[in-house]
């Protein structure tokens, strides 16, 4: 049993969130027939501080990884916690054809025992090998659902989802919204609606994605490898949510790491080494030696719940 947060803002945001997932996982479900979605549930402490429900896609043809996510964690037992509570729809797809572009998406309400209620907003489009048309229209949606605050979430997003060691982005179009509380004229479902217009503009291009690919080249497929071990890397060395996750707790490892993709390039990986920042060459080499030694390299369960012992224990000694 989950014990949930009381106030009415974050009941609200749980109900409003689930529901999304529901549609977004009927949605993936009817459009890649076939593929089943399992639910698998977390508690943190017990769930005596909450915790939350994915679901991920079976091994299937369609998908390279798939997990939608809903949690919600509180501390209102805990007077010494400065934070209260935090519910959050987080999810990533990585579809198998690497001309079919993969999703991120996180949608949170935050509670801090100051006072402090916010939302958090992110959407970026990943695709392996960029299709301009598909920006425009990923883009496009991201205009429409954010409106006059578009402008703040993409300079945010940009700077987010940039790779300084590599000189890269990582995805080709970022929205990004921290600490957004809105003004009188934000309506309540604002947060809410954002992630169902940009979950229905990704479906409408995965279908006609799926409706017209030939069988990827062996070309196309290198370059998806290329690209999976560039997401992988910016995951575990510059997303603040994941290395936060990881170092909070270790109650929901692998589904702190769902967003890594199946396969990596570990020869890649390995080539990155000296050009990352000194402070964490140490930890992008340690990720290197978790693989063999071949080329492309399986991102596991086992493997993900050493990486999540290999993140802590690099910060550990930094600390």
């Amino acid at each position: 049993m989950r014990v949930f947060a009381t106030s009415d803002q974050a009941t609200f945001a749980l109900t409003e969130l689930s529901q999304v997932q529901d549609y977004f996982v009927n949605k993936l479900s009817t459009l890649s027939t076939g593929t089943q979605f399992i639910p698998v549930e977390w508690l943190r402490d017990e769930g005596t501080h909450g915790g939350g429900k994915r679901y991920e896609a079976s091994d299937n043809s369609v998908f390279n990884r798939a997990s939608v996510n809903v949690s919600q964690v509180q501390y209102e037992d805990k007077p010494d916690k400065a934070f209260l509570s935090a519910t959050a729809l987080s999810t990533i797809i990585h579809p198998q054809h690497p001309l079919a572009p993969s999703i991120h998406i996180h949608v949170s309400w935050t509670e801090l025992k100051n006072g402090q209620r916010y939302w958090r907003l992110m959407a970026d489009l990943n695709p392996a090998i960029e299709d301009a048309t598909d920006k425009t229209v990923f883009n496009e949606t991201l205009k429409q659902a954010s409106g006059k605050h578009y402008d703040s979430g993409i300079e945010q997003g940009e700077q987010y989802f940039y790779i300084p060691a590599l000189d890269k982005h990582r995805g080709v179009s970022h929205f990004y919204l921290e600490g957004f509380v809105g003004d009188e004229q934000t309506p309540k479902y604002f947060a809410i609606n954002f992630a169902k217009q940009v979950i229905d503009c990704y479906i409408a291009i995965l279908t006609d994605k799926f409706s017209s690919l030939p069988p990827p080249s062996d070309q196309e497929l290198a370059q998806q490898l290329d690209y999976h071990t560039l997401y992988f890397y910016q995951v575990l060395t510059l997303d603040k949510g994941t290395t936060a996750g990881l170092l909070i707790h270790n109650q929901n490892d692998v589904g702190t790491l769902g967003s890594l993709p199946a396969y990596i390039n570990r020869h890649l990986l390995l080539s990155w080494v000296e050009q990352s920042e000194v402070a964490q060459q140490p930890l992008v080499k340690a990720l290197v030696d978790l693989f063999p030694t071949q080329q492309a390299v399986h991102v596991n369960a086992s493997i993900k719940a050493k990486i999540a012992e290999t993140i802590r224990a690099h910060y550990a000694q930094l600390s």
